[in-house]
């Protein structure tokens, strides 16, 4: 599994539909599940065009007078498939990561919850989302990968995962950049990664996207 977060680039916003058609393509010819989480604004117009679409942020309250939240029932409301929460951009209190998880799950929507150390991985599993993605900080858009600078993070993450709750599927991200950091990822026990900048990035997503998938 690859989840592409485009996050707010500038690129993100001039051509999200085109990094969404991309995905779509890959995943057409590969089978592959790919997830892509565009901003906000696209949200609905990406869930059209293309099935795995998960927003990158989720907010707990209900639909009401709450000025610039994210509702569940909007996610919903713009079809897609699930959501990212507790970035390490958008961090939340733990008790609001797990109220959203259930929020999400309540309406049939997957989660999928950062984590930036093995103790929040831990913590976080308590809570049954779907996927916790382990992501040092310090290592997100810095192209060097957690498979590679902190290795035993991913080891010890799956194992505090597999001893809570073995339906959590494992991810893990920050600096990942080409298909030799999703092998090693793999490797370690990762059942898939997620990145944002070396996609969007590239001087070729398409050929990138492509090269990630071939590891599987």
């Amino acid at each position: 599994m690859i989840v592409l977060n485009l996050k707010t680039y500038q690129q993100s916003l001039e051509k999200c539909l085109y990094f969404v058609d991309l995905a779509h393509a890959v995943v057409e010819d590969t089978g592959m599940r790919v997830v892509i989480c565009p901003p906000s604004m696209y949200l609905r117009e990406s869930a059209e065009r293309f099935s795995e679409v998960f927003a990158q942020h989720a907010d707990v309250n209900p639909p009401g007078a709450h000025t610039g939240e994210m509702p569940v029932e909007a996610l919903k409301v713009a079809g897609v498939k699930g959501s990212l929460l507790n970035h390490s951009e958008k961090k939340l209190m733990l008790s609001l990561v797990k109220q959203t998880i259930e929020r999400l799950h309540s309406h049939t929507l997957e989660s999928l919850a950062c984590a930036s150390t093995v103790q929040e991985v831990g913590a976080i599993a308590a809570f049954s989302p779907t996927y916790i993605a382990i992501e040092p900080p310090e290592l997100i858009g810095k192209g060097i990968s957690i498979s590679t600078a902190k290795p035993e993070i991913i080891t010890t993450s799956v194992k505090k995962i597999h001893e809570i709750n073995r339906k959590i599927i494992p991810l893990c991200g920050a600096g990942v950049s080409n298909k030799e950091d999703v092998k090693k990822a793999l490797e370690l026990g990762s059942k898939g990664v997620l990145l944002a900048s070396a996609f969007v990035n590239a001087k070729d997503p398409k050929k990138f996207l492509q090269e990630l998938v071939s590891v599987f």
